[in-house]
């Protein structure tokens, strides 16, 4: 079967001689799976580091939250060490990010910006809603991979770890205590489940 153009090349978990598109070069369901799973924690950690760049910029600009601005700069820069090994990891292996990108740096400004601007504790509350859904996320990741891929699986969990770390810090200080918690967490977890879905697939 001829190699068909990678924007018409159909997804597919059989390893065969079709171009996969989402995972250059070679082919195979297991790389493709590799470029799926780098790609979505790439995209993650990219949309994390905006979300806490833009808490920490509305904090700073307000007198007397010069704690929380500090917590968040320290969060970001956690997820930067995070997104900068993602990064190695697709340019080394020739594997693209998803086409998504613009879309949610965008999303994740918007939502540091609001969830800050609604106070310390919404802010908190974004953060444990984010941290979770992430948290889960890797935990699936390295269920999967102990066998196949050991190495990056110890990474997922050494990030994992720290994802963990942010989320206990949000509820210690007050996340569910946050004005419309339930409802604000609920849907911060729906809008990253479905940026996986899309990331894992675009």
């Amino acid at each position: 079967m001829p190699a068909l153009p990678e924007s018409e090349a159909p997804e597919t978990d059989t390893a065969d001689n079709r171009r996969i598109p989402l995972a250059r070069p070679g082919r195979g369901a297991s790389r493709r799976r590799r470029a799926e799973i780098l790609r979505v924690d790439h995209a993650g950690e990219y949309a994390a580091v905006h979300i806490y760049r833009a808490q920490r910029a509305v904090f700073e600009g307000r007198a007397g939250h010069e704690a929380v601005a500090a917590d968040m700069g320290e969060m970001q820069a956690q997820e930067a060490v995070h997104l900068a090994r993602f990064d190695a990891l697709l340019n080394a292996e020739r594997m693209r990010p998803t086409v998504m990108t613009p879309v949610w740096r965008l999303a994740a400004l918007a939502l540091g910006t609001g969830t800050a601007l609604m106070g310390e504790k919404a802010a908190h509350a974004c953060t444990e809603a984010v941290e979770s859904v992430i948290e889960e996320h890797y935990a699936d990741q390295i269920a999967e991979l102990q066998d196949r891929d050991p190495a990056l699986a110890a990474e997922l969990s050494a990030f994992r770890d720290e994802e963990l770390a942010h989320h206990d810090h949000a509820v210690a200080h007050g996340s569910r205590e946050a004005p419309g918690y339930d409802l604000l967490s609920a849907v911060i977890k729906a809008g990253c489940r479905a940026a996986i879905r899309i990331s894992e697939r675009v």
